[in-house]
């Protein structure tokens, strides 16, 4: 839905970040299968893939749309290769010991996402404003990437994974084992990390936000919607109860909807939203 508001060839240009994204994305999840080696295998060749495309020898209509766009917006390679790196971690059992070490993981397959549609969507501005751009744009991801593995607990316990920190869980008196039992939702100690988390991914949030100012103004109202429309997702999380378990939170019909108007009106405020909330930089830089 949001991407209707980018214009038609930075559009088809997401649109090919995407591709690129999803089928990594795609192959990996096989790898919980237990195909790991099969798994890895492919990876080190659309691996291959990628680098020759680059190298203006496309193979398939992914690698034929990715290198048309990254070469129409200097999407840097490193930052391609930063996504497979991110994903391919996924194939080794996931277990991560604090949040430094899930922050890195969520830097490899979000943060780079950001980068690359910041390229696509243009910035407005000198390249000390594409620098800040990008930074506001690697939380962006960070915060979204902790939405998604709070909305997923129990899908991704279902598949052998759990993403939350191992020091954060003994925190709050819980254990890695316990979360892939599932059964958490309405206990106290599950309860009180949880908020803890919508937290902390509510402070990226609002770090990333000034970005968007940043951006060229004809993709701004895109990365608004993305903003508003993740975000969104928290609310839905504590609506259930923090039961990420049993329930997949999600926006409805009606909300989806009233992501798009905010974000159509938002796009004119955000000049002045984004000064207010880039002096609170120091205030949630804890979380980065």
């Amino acid at each position: 839905m949001a991407s209707h508001f980018l214009t038609p060839a930075r559009r088809r240009a997401a649109f090919a970040l995407y591709a690129f994204c999803r089928v990594a994305d795609d192959m990996v999840d096989e790898a919980a299968a237990g195909r790991v080696e099969d798994v890895e295998r492919r990876l080190r060749e659309y691996r291959d893939d990628l680098d020759t495309a680059l190298l203006g020898r496309p193979r398939g209509p992914v690698f034929r749309e990715l290198a048309a766009a990254a070469r129409a917006y200097a999407v840097p390679a490193a930052v391609l290769h930063e996504l497979l790196d991110g994903v391919t971690r996924d194939c080794a059992p996931v277990a991560y010991a604090s949040w430094a070490d899930l922050a890195l993981y969520c830097k490899g397959v979000a943060s780079s996402v950001g980068e690359m549609c910041t390229h696509v969507f243009g910035v407005h501005g000198d390249g000390t404003v594409r620098e800040r751009a990008l930074r506001h744009a690697r939380i962006l991801g960070l915060a979204m990437q902790l939405t998604n593995i709070l909305r997923d607990v129990g899908e991704d316990a279902r598949q052998g994974r759990c993403y939350l920190p191992a020091d954060e869980l003994a925190r709050y008196g819980l254990s890695r084992a316990e979360v892939l039992a599932g059964g958490l939702a309405g206990d106290p100690r599950w309860t009180a990390l949880m908020t803890f988390q919508v937290a902390r991914a509510r402070a990226l949030y609002d770090q990333a936000l000034p970005g968007i100012a940043l951006l060229a103004a004809e993709s701004r109202r895109c990365a608004m919607a993305c903003v508003v429309g993740y975000a969104g997702i928290l609310a839905a999380i504590e609506r259930n109860g923090y039961d990420t378990f049993s329930t997949r939170a999600r926006l409805g019909t009606a909300a989806r909807a009233g992501v798009l108007w905010a974000s159509w009106r938002g796009s004119r405020t955000l000049p002045a939203a984004a000064a207010a909330i880039d002096s609170r930089d120091g205030e949630v830089m804890r979380w980065a």
